[in-house]
């Protein structure tokens, strides 16, 4: 099966996906008790009131009609208007997806610094001390969940020794003239160090707590895989060469131990995505995670279907992506 063959395949499964999330969300939230309506009118509004904003939403409709029109109207782009800010839906979406990307990003890195240091610590230190030191604390990251992390992390570094900031995603100081959203980085290609430091202050704290469960995750794996590396002939072979553990393990058992953390790795992304909805509402980050809760508290289904959608969306690509790396990194794979 050639690449091009595959590549079609995952496409229109991703297109069957996304139709599927469709109609699952746009019925469960339909069924759930509430008016959405409701919460845009005043206390005297009338009967005609209501019904004016119910055909200006479509929502004297059935679910049926309303499912066709909307998916039509996503088709050329459109993913309506929200209900609580009288916004276009996908202009809010965009608007706080970089911020969210830049979360997710710089929380994957350090989880894969922690992660991977403490899987070569492991290995090197191994059936000693000090690989039980890792598996205990790989264990302790791991039975802590990412919000919890968060508010430790708030003790230490923004209650006890405040050295960052515990809220928000830049200083109402610093000037901000940036063409896009994506304040990190365009921030690196103009080189605005003051930006960058203002942007790293806010953002190191719901990273880090984002990346702690995940970095026991990656570490548990990739020493594992290293374990079982370090018994094969190749590596066997590179020691009667004379070269140094540190070399044997850098050199010749980590390259192929780490093709079953990439794959890990491309998976827990997603989630890592999907789980800065709490971790931005705590640390109050101007993030897609927290627009998601504002728009489920105020049942503004416009917002809510648009923010699935992407999230689903994006799950999809990077599943792609991973899938499409693995078989360009593995000689099997690739020549098969």
């Amino acid at each position: 099966m050639t690449l091009l063959r595959i590549i079609l395949i995952r496409l229109l499964t991703t297109a069957i996906t996304l139709f599927g999330v469709a109609i699952i969300v746009f019925v469960v939230i339909r069924v759930v008790p509430g008016n959405p309506i409701a919460m845009m009118l005043p206390p005297g509004a009338t009967d005609a009131d209501i019904a004016r904003l119910q055909a200006q939403y479509g929502f004297d409709k059935s679910i049926f009609q309303q499912f066709v029109i909307w998916l039509g109207n996503v088709t050329q782009g459109d993913f309506g208007t929200s209900i609580s800010l009288r916004q276009p839906v996908s202009d809010l979406v965009l608007g706080r997806l970089p911020a969210t990307l830049e979360l997710s990003i710089i929380a994957l890195t350090i989880a894969v610094i922690i992660g991977g240091t403490m899987a070569l610590l492991g290995t090197r230190f191994r059936d000693t001390k000090g690989e039980a030191a890792v598996d205990v604390s790989a264990g302790m990251a791991l039975s802590i969940p990412d919000f919890l992390w968060g508010l430790v992390l708030i003790l230490l570094f923004g209650v006890f020794w405040p050295i960052f900031h515990i809220s928000g995603r830049v200083s109402p100081s610093i000037n901000i003239d940036f063409t896009t959203n994506f304040f990190l980085f365009e921030a690196l290609m103009r080189l605005r160090f003051d930006v960058i430091a203002d942007l790293i202050g806010h953002m190191f704290m719901p990273a880090l707590a984002l990346a702690i469960p995940l970095a026991a995750i990656i570490a548990q794996l990739l020493k594992q895989s290293l374990k079982e590396t370090m018994h094969l002939d190749y590596v066997t072979l590179a020691r009667t060469k004379g070269y140094g553990e540190n070399h044997v393990i850098a050199r010749e058992a980590l390259p192929n131990a780490i093709l079953p953390t990439l794959t890990l790795v491309g998976v827990q992304f997603t989630f890592l995505i999907g789980g800065t909805v709490i971790i931005e509402r705590l640390f109050s980050y101007e993030g897609l995670g927290n627009m998601a809760i504002d728009a489920v508290i105020n049942r503004d289904l416009p917002l809510i279907q648009g923010i699935v959608i992407l999230f689903a969306l994006l799950f999809t690509i990077v599943n792609l992506v991973v899938d499409m790396l693995y078989v360009v990194l593995n000689p099997k794979l690739r020549h098969a």
